[in-house]
């Protein structure tokens, strides 16, 4: 099991991965600090599908690029692969992110920061 945390924040990446790791599930977390960095990793030509995570933890609100930018730009290269789930993790200030999560179609759920370890293993269950 291989889970991408993608968050600006250092609190927030902290938090998110130690939700993670209270999780009975073993994987790998590999922690981006932004979206741009990780649509420059998914672009190169040796990168592929497959190379993808699991799992995916993005935050919307980052600077440089957000998640609903980051979430437009994956589309469009091409590699997404049909068992990545995307789950977004946000303070949800605005409730019209809280309803285009809930509608996009790589979105597979969205929890409030900090995720809990109840709801990790609400996400880990998605995949039995």
């Amino acid at each position: 099991m291989k889970v991408w945390i993608i968050d600006d924040d250092l609190v927030s990446r902290f938090a998110t991965q130690y939700g993670v790791r209270q999780s009975s599930t073993l994987c790998a977390i590999d922690i981006f600090e932004s979206a741009a960095e990780v649509l420059v990793l998914i672009q190169d030509e040796a990168f592929s599908g497959t190379d993808l995570p699991d799992i995916l933890l993005l935050d919307l609100v980052m600077p440089e690029m957000d998640g609903w930018q980051f979430l437009e730009a994956l589309e469009k290269t091409g590699k997404n692969k049909n068992s990545l789930r995307i789950y977004i993790l946000s303070a949800f200030t605005n409730s019209k992110d809280r309803i285009l999560a809930k509608e996009h179609p790589l979105v597979y759920g969205y929890f409030d920061k900090p995720i809990s370890k109840i709801n990790v293993d609400s996400i880990f269950k998605t995949l039995e």
